[in-house]
């Protein structure tokens, strides 16, 4: 009797994962819900602005509202994803953890994917963006999700091609688990490093067209030897400022000291971070980054997703009612 019962339940799930997994094939951009941790779910929506009806687009941006009411009792942000417009939300990648019992949010990562220009052609750079946390589940190890699993996912889904990632911060600990995820970071604490003119490039396309994404005003300056952006908070983000004391700190004291050192936290300034994350740095945040109770289940969405890199350009070519590239659906038109 009970070994019956097991087996219907295994023949149910195994039912909702194939479900679960074909749905994810077909879709045009991510909408991806997985059990990170014990008793709670993560959901990673790219495009929310374009993929999500009205209804759930409203839900979507009251649950980010209700992790800011915790997290910043100074006062509401008033730049990008808090907005609610679609146009804005349409470049974002929204990241929510969620209570699986009650529904209640209490963290959530909103990255954003920006154009910027290198050597004459445009590249895409995904903007780590803005990380809230519910103070009453801070210390949960939730930074893993956070901080690196959506652009884990971007870069598997992507076909493993490195991919530009830019942050903006005061915050030490947050300087650091940038450096110590990405690769070739810069600015860094690392005696001697410099810029290639690619980062200035790219830096300088940021500042130039993307200061809407990070709450930083036309009047901040840019200091290009440091990658330092001075009077930062004037753009909206004014309720994010933080002075030294009260920023988090890293456990490695170099970031700590590196950030009070180029950084003036009365006037409000921030570092801008360009690295990449490529095949190394997927690989030092799986072995160092991700819990080991939670890597099954990241495992198996990363193989999911990486094979509907390959499954995904075969259902468009056999759909003849979808564009293809040239190709055009049966009796559409032009």
């Amino acid at each position: 009797m009970a070994i019956g019962i097991q087996i219907r339940s295994a023949a149910g799930k195994l039912r909702g994962n194939a479900a679960f997994w074909l749905k994810a094939f077909a879709q045009a951009t991510i909408d991806l819900s997985l059990r990170t941790h014990e008793g709670l779910t993560t959901r990673i929506v790219e495009s929310p602005g374009r993929a999500l009806s009205e209804e759930e687009l409203e839900r979507l941006v009251a649950q980010l509202r209700v992790v800011a009411g915790k997290t910043l009792p100074a006062g509401d942000l008033t730049y990008g994803i808090f907005s609610g417009e679609r146009e804005r939300l349409a470049r974002a990648i929204v990241t929510v953890i969620s209570e699986e019992a009650s529904g209640r949010p209490i963290a959530f990562n909103a990255l954003s994917v920006m154009q910027v220009e290198l050597d004459g052609q445009p590249v895409e750079v995904t903007h780590l963006g803005l990380v809230m946390v519910d103070p009453e589940v801070q210390g949960q190890g939730l930074s893993w999700v956070l901080y690196g699993l959506t652009t884990l996912v971007l870069f598997i889904r992507g076909g493993l091609r490195p991919k530009w990632i830019s942050n903006v911060t005061q915050v030490p600990a947050v300087c650091g688990m940038v450096c110590e995820t990405f690769s070739d970071v810069f600015p860094t604490p690392q005696a001697g490093s410099r810029a290639s003119f690619a980062y200035l490039q790219l830096a300088r396309g940021i500042m130039r067209g993307h200061r809407a994404v990070f709450g930083v005003g036309e009047e901040a300056g840019f200091d290009e030897a440091r990658f330092v952006i001075t009077d930062a908070y004037t753009g909206g983000s004014d309720a994010l400022k933080k002075s030294l004391d009260v920023a988090p700190k890293h456990r490695d004291e170099q970031y700590n000291a590196f950030c009070a050192r180029e950084l003036d936290y009365s006037r409000g300034d921030d570092l801008l971070q360009i690295g990449r994350i490529d095949l190394a740095a997927a690989r030092r945040y799986l072995l160092s980054e991700v819990p080991a109770g939670s890597m099954p289940a990241l495992l198996a969405a990363s193989a999911i997703l990486a094979l509907q890199r390959l499954v995904l350009p075969v259902l468009h070519w056999m759909n003849d009612r979808r564009a293809y590239g040239i190709l055009r659906p049966r009796g559409g038109g032009s």
